[in-house]
């Protein structure tokens, strides 16, 4: 059934289908609400009617969720919508390990496989950390991202570790090549299982080949538990030794000479890298004295050589192997029909025995501490504080969470199982510690020793030095709750960068004005006159070479200024100064009708003239000079008069003068 364009639960529109799993159909889809893309995994048609399955799909809703680390593909969402159950998850871009191993067409890099191989385990260790198995690890489960990070996925069988965990063989007997001895024997499976199956994924990425295949199932399934793998190093001679051992010891039947963590299997990934020749790898021996001897019978009353008996490539060859050798069709149709009577035989005993009845679980977040434990053990269940932390939104002794977590369609648990409080401690308080005047890294470390944030806001100070604390926004000694941030102000120094003041005396007053302000100083000019230096040069200026001074500071510079020479137009009204002559008067030869006139600039005799008409009104000559000067002038006649009279004028501003 094609879903594409079906919106789930008012929010998820499924856009394409992406893959098929053994449970599940996946699609691309938007999250209307958050805008976001996810992939949606819906359970199978043929297992909606299914009741275990549906308890499978309930205990991966709840396990899954609880799981975050950067390896794992996030659990998003949980619902179901009619008779659609669906997982809202992450989307991934990017390639299955299986993809890229079928695209090699043989060995990946040893050093590639290993990184790989580290994320994996360390997925794993958090998993199992949480008491969650995923019991199908394998290539087609692990997501390359376009970014090389590897990714897990599908904890679509995972279930919570008990003492009464038991795995049915043939519900995922697709993944045989990936299954553990145990699984295969459809009994017990824990931590240590995933490690196996590990270890057959590193098989393969190193060698190209998983290490047993066979015509069927159930073939396969019997070689895991009865044969030997050959050594990747066989194989592919440019797998390091400590590889080799790491492979190989996860491989081991014997779960008690397996990894006995993924913490442990990772610590010897991670020394792979730096000693990949190393021989660090403990192999652990079998100890007949230290545990009862185990005879193990197999499917046709044979009995197993003891494991001191082994020789390199595993167990002798025995009657068992003989007879399969010879009857290969008759012993994978025998074989399937003992190993599904058995699996299905162990489960069924193992259920009667050891699986409680199903009960309803209760959300207890946010109750007391007293009103959940009686909410919990109502429902007969087990009440469990699993620590008491501090909270700003729950007050003090109400619950903050709960473990399992509550969902409200999957929340049926096992009558009797432990469920673990989160117990809050209400606002924990803590006192604003002084740190003006603090250097800054010390200012934040008292403020995080106080339980508090620290943000830093910079700005200029004239007074405070650069990297110290000025002001705090919240007063030292005040009580606030811990967590909460506290704004101190940090010097970032004056602001205004210093320059260092060059010589300008001798240049022009364009230039000296250009290298000054090149500096970031302002300039001012004034003039002075010096006739021993060139004219327009700087004489001096305010500030020495070599000061340091703030930018923007003015520095006045002093140009010398020579006075030009320049002429000027003397007009002289002689009618008017000396009275002049009438015309009776002018018949008159005893009176003078002529006068004499001289013009000094300064002390310098500049015009002369001595036979000037009394009556003129507009006697014109031009004087020279330099500056301010004074001019002088002198009108006499030959009756014994005599007129004078002066001005001073700036010849740079005036260019006549009237008397």
């Amino acid at each position: 059934m094609n879903l594409e364009g079906k919106l789930l639960g008012s929010r998820y529109e499924l856009v394409e289908k992406v893959g098929n799993g053994g449970m599940s159909t996946v699609y691309k889809a938007t999250d209307k609400i958050l805008k976001r893309d996810v992939a949606v995994k819906i359970l199978r048609d043929e297992f909606t009617t299914d009741e275990e399955f549906i308890k499978r799909f309930e205990v991966e809703a709840q396990s899954a969720a609880r799981l975050t680390h950067p390896n794992i593909v996030s659990i998003y969402d949980v619902g179901v919508e009619g008779n659609l159950y669906y997982i809202v998850m992450e989307l991934i871009q990017g390639k299955t390990l299986k993809e890229i191993i079928i695209e090699e067409k043989g060995p990946l890099p040893w050093k590639w496989s290993v990184n790989v191989a580290i994320q994996i385990a360390s997925a794993l260790e958090t998993a199992h950390r949480n008491n969650i198995v995923h019991r199908d690890i394998k290539p087609h489960n692990i997501i390359i991202t376009e970014d090389g990070i590897a990714k897990v996925t599908d904890f679509g069988i995972a279930k919570a570790v008990s003492n009464s965990t038991i795995t049915a063989f043939g519900t995922t007997i697709g993944s045989v090549h990936y299954f553990s001895p145990e699984h295969a024997r459809g009994g017990f499976t824990d931590a240590k299982s995933d490690l196996y199956s590990l270890g057959v994924v590193m098989y393969e990425m190193v060698t190209g080949r998983v290490p047993f295949d066979a015509d069927t199932p159930v073939s396969v399934a019997l070689k895991h538990m009865q044969e030997e793998p050959e050594e990747p190093i066989e194989i592919n001679p440019n797998v390091p030794l400590a590889i080799n051992k790491i492979i190989m010891k996860a491989l081991q039947k014997d779960v008690t000479l397996r990894y006995q963590s993924a913490t442990e299997m990772l610590g010897d990934l991670r020394k792979s890298l730096k000693n990949p020749d190393g021989d660090f790898v403990e192999e652990i021996e079998y100890d007949n004295t230290a545990q009862t001897q185990k005879i193990n019978t197999d499917m046709y009353g044979e009995i197993e050589d003891k494991p001191n008996s082994r020789n390199k490539k595993g167990k002798k060859e025995g009657k068992f192997k003989q007879f399969v050798k010879k009857h290969k069709v008759l012993s994978t149709i025998i074989g399937l029909v003992l190993l599904f009577a058995l699996s299905l035989g162990g489960t069924l005993l193992v259920l009667n025995i050891t699986n409680p009845a199903e009960v309803e679980m209760p959300n207890v977040v946010g109750l007391s501490k007293e009103e959940a434990q009686k909410e919990i053990e109502a429902a007969k269940l087990k009440f469990e504080v699993e620590k008491e932390e501090y909270n700003k939104e729950v007050p003090e002794g109400y619950v903050i969470s709960q473990d399992p977590t509550y969902m409200e369609r999957f929340n049926k648990v096992k009558e009797g199982s432990t469920v673990s409080v989160v117990i809050s401690k209400g606002q924990e308080k803590a006192t604003v510690p002084n740190v003006k005047g603090k250097e800054k890294e010390e200012a934040i470390k008292l403020i995080e020793e106080a339980n508090l944030k620290a943000e830093i806001v910079e700005e200029t100070s004239r007074t405070v030095q650069e990297g110290y604390v000025i002001s705090q926004e919240t007063d030292p000694d005040t009580e606030v709750y811990a967590g909460d941030t506290v704004i101190i102000h940090v010097s970032t120094g004056t602001g205004i960068k210093e320059v260092t003041v060059v010589s300008v005396i001798g240049q022009s007053e364009a230039n000296a004005t250009s290298t000054l302000q090149e500096l970031g100083l302002k300039v001012n000019v004034s003039y002075e006159e010096d006739s021993s230096k060139d004219n327009g040069v700087v004489l001096k200026q305010s500030v020495a070479s070599g000061n340091v001074v703030d930018e923007g500071t003015t520095i006045t510079i002093t140009v010398n200024k020579l006075a030009e020479t320049k002429n000027a137009t003397v007009s002289i009204n002689v009618k008017n100064i000396t009275g002049g002559y009438t015309q009776d008067e002018g018949t008159d030869t005893t009176t003078a009708k002529t006068v004499k006139i001289e013009l000094k600039v300064d002390n310098t005799v500049v015009y002369t003239d001595s036979n000037v008409d009394k009556n003129t009104t507009n006697k014109t000559t031009q004087i020279s000079g330099k500056g301010t000067v004074t001019v002088y002038l002198t009108i006499t006649d030959s009756d014994g008069g005599n007129w004078t009279r002066s001005q001073s004028i700036n010849l740079n501003n005036t260019s006549s003068i009237s008397f």
